[in-house]
């Protein structure tokens, strides 16, 4: 066997070769050589080339090698990178409902008033006083017997004195007179004063100015809210210098038309058309707007006859939250014509006017007596009829 060699398989190295073989014959022995001395002979031929020798045994399996030792532990590698940031998860399902809280009611309607008691019992005297004695008591009510049969009719008395001389008379054909009224048509047309007044001047319908960013309310009722001339800026305003015109984006509000609203300002000649013409009037008896809260137009009182029918209009808001609103004896709180958007806005140093969507009207609303003192119902109303027939009437009457 060969060397033993020590590996880390299982199965040993191939062994080395065996050994060579014997040789083989000789030549021919028919013809052997015999050396003679002196004598030359010939070689006999090549003999055949021998078999070859079989192949020694396969060596023997090498011993398995020995197992090494465990080798010591790496050092510990440094801490990676955080990883990128994960994808956003999908949404979570809905939590249960939260528990519903019933709210307090509203107050219930205040009752009727009880009726009247009975009248109580005379009470038992008090003690007399000891030291100091008691305030008189109250006076008695006595009753008055029948009526005595009148007495034989007097002497006639002498003449009186003179009377202080008393104030001159009116002057003219007509009587005294000193009221105003103030009528507007919201429409183009001027409208007209009623019998026995006389007019004064005719205008437009001044609602309020606004400078500096504050409002300044004209009574539609007082003759100051008709005014002879129009135009978007009839104001200048001054300080210690000099007095400035058009040279700021004040604004003036006036009573608007029943003509179509535009899509876009409107500009010269075009405003005509959508401001309210108005009159002044002079009348011998005063004016009185009476407004029912109700959808029925209210009766004038006795002695008083109706001017015009319309409608409570309360007040009415522009830019920067700004505007005024009327007295509601005044006339000018009971308009004609019921509108969403009575005023129209105009901007003085443009020279224009348009119905902004800022441009917000006030008006009394009908109420019930069953509505009293309880908590009214919200709601959106659209339609146009239903506008008017939830707005209170209004009639504006004249002392005769």
């Amino acid at each position: 066997p060969g060397p033993v060699a020590i590996v880390d398989v299982k199965k040993g190295p191939t062994g080395p070769p065996g050994k060579h073989g014997q040789p083989g014959h000789q030549g021919n022995e028919e013809f052997p050589v015999t050396l003679l001395q002196g004598n030359t002979r010939n070689c006999g031929s090549k003999g055949s080339t021998g078999a070859l020798g079989d192949s020694g045994p396969d060596g023997w399996s090498g011993v398995p090698g020995i197992k090494g030792s465990t080798g010591v532990p790496g050092r510990t590698g440094p801490a990676g990178r955080p990883g990128h940031p994960g994808n956003k998860g999908p949404p979570g399902q809905p939590g249960p409902s939260g528990i519903s809280i019933v709210s307090k009611g509203d107050p219930g309607p205040v009752g009727l008033p009880g009726r009247q008691g009975f009248k109580g019992e005379k009470g038992l005297p008090g003690p007399s006083g000891s030291l100091n004695p008691g305030l008189p008591g109250p006076k008695g009510r006595g009753y008055s017997g029948p009526r005595g049969p009148p007495g034989p009719k007097g002497l006639r008395g002498g003449p009186g004195p003179w009377g202080r001389k008393g104030v001159p008379g009116p002057t003219g054909d007509r009587g005294e007179s000193g009221f105003l009224l103030v009528i507007h048509s919201q429409s183009y047309q001027v409208p007209q004063c009623p019998e026995d007044s006389s007019q004064l001047w005719v205008g437009y319908s001044l609602v309020y100015l606004e400078g500096q960013e504050k409002a300044h309310t004209q009574d539609l009722g007082q003759a100051g809210s008709c005014l002879p001339v129009f135009s978007t800026m009839p104001f200048s305003y001054c300080n210690k210098a000099a007095c400035h015109f058009s040279s700021r984006n004040d604004k003036s509000y006036w009573l608007s038309t029943t003509a179509p609203i535009p899509m876009m300002p409107l500009f010269g000649q075009e405003i005509t058309s959508h401001i309210s013409r108005c009159v002044v009037c002079e009348t011998v008896s005063p004016t009185v707007a009476f407004h029912s809260q109700d959808h029925t137009v209210p009766a004038c009182p006795p002695g008083w006859r109706g001017l015009w029918k319309g409608y409570s209009f309360l007040l009415s808001t522009g830019a920067g939250d700004e505007g005024g609103g009327q007295s509601l004896t005044s006339t000018g709180s009971c308009l004609k014509d019921f509108r969403t958007h009575p005023i129209i806005e105009c901007q003085g140093a443009r020279g224009s006017c348009h119905y902004f969507a800022n441009l917000y009207s006030f008006w009394l609303t009908t109420v019930s007596h069953t509505e009293q003192f309880v908590v009214p119902n919200s709601g959106t109303i659209k339609a146009a009829d239903r506008q008017r027939s939830r707005a209170s009437q209004c009639h504006v009457c004249l002392r005769e």
